[in-house]
């Protein structure tokens, strides 16, 4: 008789533990799903983000021990940036900055604060990006120096981070964001201050926005 007993609260045991996991799955299930609808109604419009400004401070390629050149640039930028979401907030974890010249990064990575960003909020960003004595390539030093005796560079202004959006109490989990800006700068005209070989900015570029 006590077997039987024992027999049946194990089974009661069970039970239970089978009817608390299918509500807790129930109740996740729906947090899921609320949570999609609320995205797909609300549907997050990625951050525009503007290169404002761009100041060439140093660019001096010299010959390495090897055959590799070495590189040492120092490029001041304004980076500026827009939440267009009426309803959607965006926190920015993690934004690192850097140049880089046709692919090739030049310049370490300069952190920037982490903020929030409300609704229609602006945001700007004046970092110094320097890159003293980087490796860099025969054939990009050979590209470099036509382009500085031409008078016209182009070099890219990076971002790669980590965002969140916000809808009213809910907060998601990390997007991964990566920005491109391309940075023009001529010796003749351009609106900039004469920066290193006399390199103004040109003008205020749009940037390419992955999320």
């Amino acid at each position: 008789m006590s077997k039987d007993c024992g027999n049946h609260a194990e089974d009661d045991l069970r039970q239970a533990c089978r009817r608390l996991l299918c509500l807790l799955f129930v109740l996740a299930l729906i947090v899921a799903v609320i949570a999609l609808i609320v995205y797909l109604v609300l549907r997050p419009t990625h951050p525009r983000f503007y290169l404002q400004d761009a100041t060439l401070r140093q660019l001096d390629l010299s010959n390495g021990s090897t055959s590799v050149g070495v590189l040492s640039t120092a490029l001041q930028v304004t980076i500026a940036s827009r939440n267009p979401n009426g309803r959607v907030g965006i926190y920015y974890d993690r934004l690192d900055v850097y140049a880089s010249y046709k692919y090739q990064q030049v310049t370490l990575a300069a952190s920037l604060p982490p903020v929030y960003q409300g609704h229609g909020d602006v945001d700007v960003w004046s970092p110094v990006l320097s890159g003293p004595n980087v490796p860099f390539a025969p054939y990009l030093a050979d590209a470099l120096a036509k382009d500085v005796a031409a008078g016209y560079l182009i070099m890219q202004v990076k971002i790669d981070g980590r965002v969140r959006w916000k809808v009213g109490s809910w907060t998601s989990g990390h997007y991964h964001i990566f920005v491109t800006c391309p940075a023009f700068l001529v010796t003749g005209g351009g609106n900039g201050v004469p920066g290193d070989h006399g390199f103004r900015f040109q003008t205020a570029t749009y940037c390419r926005v992955e999320v």
